[in-house]
């Protein structure tokens, strides 16, 4: 049961990401408070955030209801936030921590199939952490967009893997390292000792090895 559920999540993300045009940088840096009754653009914004970390089984229909707000309610009591089941400033904050959005979860998916594609999934999940980990971090660009294309970052927006369509994997993959999943140990590093030749990579503390990767700090 578990598994059919969690593949039509995988399903629904891909079938929203092929039919809306993704634009980079279209996040919101502020949005308005949502309680029962609000209907609106950030409603879906938020649904879709709480889908994805698995607090909200709910229609992503855009209207804020008792569903929005427990999902809401448990997502503010895991994360030390007031429990009002009111998505203000101090929610939104977290969720756009915590979570990605529609249009950054393709990306993460898009980074994760062109780096990793044809490694363990566990490996592909290890990739998507490693993104992650990288926001969290105070040594890299708090958003998914600027450590993505950050310059020289990954090989796949180098030699334009990146663009390639993800498969369903990469998208399941995406989602479970934004549920919390890091296979990687913490990690803000990979790379294929095969090919590198960085000795200052090499210095870094290695974490695991996952496939054709090492992960390090």
């Amino acid at each position: 049961m578990f598994r059919r559920i969690a593949m039509t999540a995988i399903l629904m993300v891909i079938a929203i990401c092929s039919s809306i045009s993704m634009n980079p940088h279209q996040t919101a840096d502020a949005s308005v408070t949502l309680k029962i009754g609000s209907s609106n653009g950030d409603v879906w914004d938020a649904q879709y955030r709480l889908k994805a970390l698995g607090y909200y089984d709910g229609p992503l229909d855009g209207v804020y209801g008792s569903l929005s707000a427990s999902a809401t309610r448990a997502f503010q009591r895991d994360y030390g936030l007031k429990v009002d089941g009111i998505i203000g400033e101090a929610t939104w904050k977290a969720l756009r921590k915590y979570s990605l959005n529609i249009y950054e979860m393709d990306v993460l998916a898009k980074i994760i199939y062109g780096e990793a594609r044809g490694e363990p999934y566990i490996g592909q999940v290890a990739v998507g952490a490693v993104v992650l980990n990288r926001i969290q971090s105070p040594l890299f660009p708090d958003t998914i967009y600027d450590v993505v294309f950050q310059n020289n970052a990954f090989t796949a927006i180098t030699d334009g893997q990146y663009w390639l369509k993800p498969d369903a994997t990469a998208y399941r993959a995406a989602l479970d390292a934004v549920r919390g999943w890091d296979p990687s140990g913490n990690a803000l590093y990979y790379f294929n000792p095969k090919t590198a030749t960085s000795k200052w990579i090499w210095s870094r503390q290695q974490t695991t090895r996952i496939g054709n990767h090492i992960f390090a700090k």
